[in-house]
């Protein structure tokens, strides 16, 4: 007997420990407490059917029955699938009840049988099945929570559809109304769930290799359920679901151990407010900061222990507050401190926030200096938390500081003025104290030194001030007369000009070289903005726009506009931003890049440094201008270059099949008229038909060419009514050869779509043409009229039913079916023939297209060309997709039709 693997899974809590603890195992299982009063519920979870949740269930049944473990069955729901039915071999399986519901028998789980054959662990299938009435309990899940009463393990499977808290979620992604549901507590409550997971094209092939559903249901399923976008929710859904789980375990463990250190296992938002008015912004600022990270936000306000006054930001946490956290998807939380940012921190740690979002202070720059705040002190004591400062318009403004007023930067000024006091005060302090070991001279270059250090770090001001002050204290205490201001020698008058000079000329040095340092960074800027603005026009689409968008943002504007005059007016070729500007004179920046095109700027002045960036950017505007004039210059070559390439593969392909048909009407009628041939009635009938056949050839050719031109010159117009899909299929199978190989399942209950009967008439005959002459491994039988006639006669379509079966090897059918999603309708038209390469879907619809003309199969490639277009033209989309197990699928959608539909 051959066992598959179980799929991979994914654990969210312990092992159960097997029920013999001394059985050999290649790892030790803790020991199994014998005096438990209920036993362990282990669920194997699934995004959809046919995952693998089943033979992970059993497989983990075989597991423990190797280890020495009492295993039974008490139900496990095969489906008619081989190699689910080969791993029920070798376990104990405890037979079915047997009831009747609406006079049909069913067999359920005996939950009696097994609570009296008491075994260790129970196997039980599909946890949320709903119990015919006259059951013990009306719910599966029910039965279960008794085994777990009586003290047995219990392993189960379940979808993640049947969640309660997801069937809302789960009926707007599918369509599809859940009536069988498990309470979400019942599911938390076990002791372990593991994810069996899949991919959704992986589980789509099970699908389509009959390992899930019979064949008769397959693309039923996959164009209804099973679709890539409903399955890839679905295992979102499962994901999350899983990954909330765990994180709860994780925060259970982390509170029994004792854990504060953050862990970075999964992003958490905190914001905290104080009631004030910054508040809401500040907690929608945290909502941004929290959904581009994908994470969740967490709302904090901290009340302290002793009752304070209430005022206007008094941190009651208004009720409003609570309203707009709830609103916005996330949690309110309170807690009590004195101490705020212990309190904060303590918060944060504790449910293991990454990040902490706070208000800049509303504090003067004076009261700061004196104490930082809040954030200083959160910030000082974060460790690995990140924290957000967010302004907000509470927060004093910071002193504005003109760059080219002083390049010398606020901190380094304050610091030369300080030094400008303490460096003289420290000289004549040491002058003093050594005044028995040291000269004049001494002490003279000791005040140079301090004027120097001062105009270095500090710049002119400074540095005057500190040759003032040393002149001085030279003067007081180290010349004669001593401790008098007198200037009593030219030389002592002769010393304070020189300092004065010297550190005139350092500052001057200094200022210039941070002069020049500034213009270099400057400059750096420059360069960068340019090379970005290059990298702009070079690559992507709509290199103007982009190039307008970069400007607007780097220079913090309103709008950014490039002008281009014609005829005497100004007309905006491309802008960035709103409130774009139509004349130059209207603009707060206007920079000419030639006398006709000028790039205008809508927001605040710039300085003249910054115009040089911006006249570089004008620059690059116009190269950008010129560039996408090329492309279209270039695009229109190319449209030219394809309209003369279909010319000429539309005479060669007309060229081809006019000629067969009308060489056909032409031979058949020469033998009609052809006095010398004795023709018999069968002859005669055979002719007759030769010539209807080429004649409604060259018919579905004309058609075809005239619907090509008519969209090609935009003159469909569509005549819009409610229309039924199975309406419209009827009518075109009608005119379709080999009708009895296409298989229709289009019910007629389905909401009908706002078509134009014709054109969708037309739509359907030609795709289903297509799948007929493309979609088969062999070649089909054809009328000798060849595919594209509408020959009398055939067979009608073959309705679906119960007992419909899959197409035979090397000879499939056509299916026809049709579901609604949304508020959209779609038909897919499903063949199994050998397909296209998955990057030439898009290609199919392009005129004169036939499977890269491969064959010498008749037509010249328009219908689905045509299809499209109507298509289109109906406000629908068509689109084609690989079929799973090999094909080609044709999707048709339309929009339903509203009530204002006639």
């Amino acid at each position: 007997m051959s066992v598959l693997p179980s799929p991979p899974v994914v654990g969210t809590g312990t092992r159960s420990p097997p029920a013999d603890p001394t059985a050999p195992t290649a790892h030790t299982d803790p020991v199994v407490d014998t005096k438990r009063k209920r036993g362990e519920l282990r669920i194997y979870l699934g995004a959809a059917p046919g995952v693998g949740k089943t033979f992970a269930l059993l497989n983990e049944a075989h597991r423990r029955r190797e280890r020495g473990a009492d295993v039974v069955v008490g139900l496990v729901e095969a489906h008619d699938r081989a190699r689910t039915a080969e791993l029920l071999d070798g376990l104990e399986q405890i037979p079915r009840r047997t009831t009747h519901h609406d006079g049909e028998p069913r067999s359920e789980l005996d939950l009696e049988a097994v609570l009296r054959r008491a075994p260790a662990v129970v196997v039980v299938d599909e946890l949320a099945h709903t119990n015919p009435p006259g059951a013990g309990n009306p719910k599966r899940w029910q039965d279960v929570e008794d085994l777990l009463d009586a003290g047995i393990d219990v392993l189960t499977t379940l979808n993640v559809h049947h969640l309660e808290s997801l069937s809302d979620v789960v009926r707007r992604i599918t369509g599809v109304d859940q009536r069988e549901t498990v309470p979400d507590e019942v599911v938390r409550r076990a002791e372990q769930v593991e994810l069996v997971d899949l991919t959704p094209e992986a589980l789509r092939r099970r699908l389509a290799h009959g390992n899930v559903y019979p064949a008769h249901k397959v693309d039923a399923a996959l164009a209804d359920y099973f679709r890539p976008g409903n399955l890839a929710a679905l295992r979102e859904l499962a994901l999350l679901w899983v990954a909330d789980q765990v994180d709860v375990a994780l925060q259970r463990y982390r509170a029994d151990q004792r854990i504060t250190d953050t862990w970075e296992t999964r992003e958490r938002v905190v914001v905290a407010i104080t009631g004030g008015p910054e508040s809401e912004p500040l907690i929608r600022r945290a909502r941004r900061i929290a959904l581009s990270a994908a994470a969740e936000l967490l709302v904090v306000t901290v009340l302290p222990v002793a009752p304070r006054a209430t005022g206007p930001d008094a941190p009651d946490a208004p009720s409003r507050f609570r309203r707009l956290t709830e609103d916005l998807g996330a949690t309110y939380h309170t807690v009590v401190g004195d101490d705020v940012p212990t309190a904060l921190l303590e918060f944060a740690r504790g449910v293991n926030a990454t990040q902490l979002v706070l208000g800049a202070s509303r504090r003067s720059r004076l009261a700061r200096a004196f104490d930082g705040g809040v954030g200083a002190a959160v910030i000082a004591r974060s460790d690995s938390i990140d924290v957000h400062m967010v302004p907000h318009d509470e927060s004093p403004e910071p002193p504005r500081r003109h760059p080219d007023r002083n390049p010398l930067t606020p901190s380094r000024q304050a610091l030369g003025w300080l030094l400008s006091v303490l460096l003289p005060l420290v000289v004549t302090g040491i002058g003093t104290a050594l005044a028995e070991d040291i000269t004049f001279s001494t002490d003279l270059v000791g005040f140079f030194l301090a004027t120097v250090v001062v105009a270095l770090v500090g710049g002119l001001g400074p540095a005057v001030f500190a040759a003032l002050i040393g002149a001085g204290m030279l003067n007081f205490f180290f010349t004669q007369p001593y401790y008098s201001l007198t200037v009593s020698a030219q030389e002592n008058l002769l010393t304070l000009l020189v300092m004065v000079t010297v550190a005139v000329l350092v500052a001057l040095v200094v200022d210039r070289a941070a002069r020049l340092a500034s213009q270099a960074a400057r400059a750096r800027t420059e360069a960068a903005l340019l090379a970005s603005y290059a990298r702009t026009v070079l690559a992507g689409p709509d290199p103007l726009a982009r190039l307008l968008e970069q400007v607007r943002e780097n220079f913090a504007q309103e709008s950014a506009t490039l002008l281009e005059r014609v005829d005497h007016d100004w007309t905006p070729v491309a802008s960035a931003g709103p409130n774009p500007c139509a004349d130059p004179d209207e603009a707060d920046v206007d920079v000419p890049v030639n006398p006709d095109v000028h790039l205008a700027l809508r927001g605040r002045p710039l300085a003249a440094g910054d115009r040089r960036a911006l006249e570089g950017a004008a620059g690059q505007a116009l190269l950008a201008l010129r560039h996408q004039r090329m492309s279209a210059q270039a695009e229109d070559a190319r449209r030219l270059a394809e309209t003369t390439q279909l010319r000429t593969a539309l005479l060669s392909a007309v060229g081809h099949d006019l000629r067969t048909p009308l060489t056909s009407i032409k031979a058949s009628v020469g033998s009609l008229r052809d006095v010398e041939l004795s023709l018999s009635a069968e002859d005669t009938a055979e002719l007759l038909e030769a010539v209807e056949l080429s004649a409604d050839r060259l018919t579905g050719l004309v058609d075809n060419l005239l619907d090509s031109s008519r969209l090609a010159t935009g003159a469909v117009t569509p005549v819009f009514k409610a229309i039924g899909y199975d309406e419209a299929v009827a009518a075109a199978l009608a005119g379709v050869d080999e009708r009895d190989r296409v298989l229709v399942e289009v019910r007629e209950d389905l909401p009908p779509v706002r078509a134009d009967l014709g054109l969708l008439e037309r739509v359907v005959a030609n795709v289903v043409d297509n799948a007929l002459r493309h979609g088969s491994r062999r070649p089909a039988p054809r009328a000798s009229g060849g595919p594209d006639a509408a020959g009398p006669g055939a067979a009608g379509p073959r309705v679906a039913g119960p007992e419909a079966t899959t197409p035979e090897v090397g000879f499939p059918e056509v299916a026809v079916r049709a579901s609604a999603h949304g508020d959209r309708v779609e038909l897919r038209v499903v063949d199994h023939g050998p397909g296209v390469p998955r990057h030439t879907t898009e290609a199919v619809f392009a005129p004169f297209q036939r499977l890269g003309d491969r064959d010498a199969a008749p037509g010249i490639g328009l219908g689905l060309s045509v299809a499209k277009g109507f298509t289109e033209a109906m406000g629908g989309a068509i689109t084609a997709e690989d079929t799973p197990g090999g094909g080609l699928t044709i999707v048709v959608s339309l929009p339903a039709a509203g009530p204002q539909t006639p």
